[in-house]
């Protein structure tokens, strides 16, 4: 969905997810622990950890390893 940040900052290894299904925080917390794997169009992958629940309609807030490039938002993410 976006970057996770404040009024005046973002963070650049933290991700708002937003996944089909999970519309409520009780199941948004069942996901938490999960790895997340986004890959690029050249292949790279850049692996993260599902850390809370983002809100009460079951978005999640996600920990990469690395800062995410712009070109990821919007696009699609695998949870395992």
């Amino acid at each position: 969905m976006n970057f996770r940040g404040g009024r005046h900052t973002q963070c650049g290894n933290q991700m708002i997810i937003v996944v089909d299904g999970v519309d409520s925080k009780e199941k948004a917390t069942a996901l938490i622990g999960k790895k997340v794997t986004w890959s690029s169009s050249a292949k790279k992958e850049i692996k993260g950890a599902v850390r809370s629940a983002h809100g009460c309609n079951g978005a999640l807030r996600v920990l990469f390893e690395t800062g995410m490039p712009g070109q990821s938002i919007g696009q699609k993410v695998k949870i395992e």
